[in-house]
């Protein structure tokens, strides 16, 4: 499995198989979030297959599917709820691992700086330079709010 940490408890993976969410339990998680569509992967790794082995290994399990070039702000929203309402520490997938980071970015946008973010993301492979104008809206949006 290849886990990529953005911060202590939370890290993304490209596409993990069947096999590795038991692995995943031993290795200490104790969410899943599959930002993963249906339609990207073989009915062996539906998010209802992957659900299964999530219970069975005793890990909740969200499935937040993320279409590429589909970042709404629903989908923002319901990672931030699944995040915040989440078991740490959390492990996200999809295809790369980018968009599952994406996500996180902008759930953090707002809460950690965001030197911080685009380092975290950069120190795991991931360049998040695109987003940064997002993020600094999405931290404004957040400010205003409080």
């Amino acid at each position: 499995m290849d886990l990529r940490y953005l911060t202590p408890d939370f890290a993304v993976a490209p596409q993990i198989a069947l096999e590795e969410i038991a692995e995943a339990a031993k290795r200490g998680f104790r969410t899943l979030i599959n930002n993963r569509p249906d339609e990207e992967v073989d009915a062996s790794l539906s998010h209802e297959v992957l659900q299964a082995a999530a219970a069975a290994a005793g890990l909740a399990y969200v499935h937040l599917p993320y279409y590429p070039g589909e970042l709404t702000a629903d989908l923002i929203e319901g990672f931030e709820t699944a995040l915040a309402s989440a078991q740490k520490p959390v492990l996200a997938w999809c295809r790369s691992g980018t968009r599952s980071s994406h996500l996180w970015a902008m759930s953090q946008a707002g809460v950690l700086p965001l030197d911080e973010i685009v380092q975290n993301a950069k120190n795991a492979g991931y360049d998040l330079g695109a987003l940064v104008p997002m993020m600094r809206a999405k931290a404004a949006s957040k400010t205003a709010e409080t």
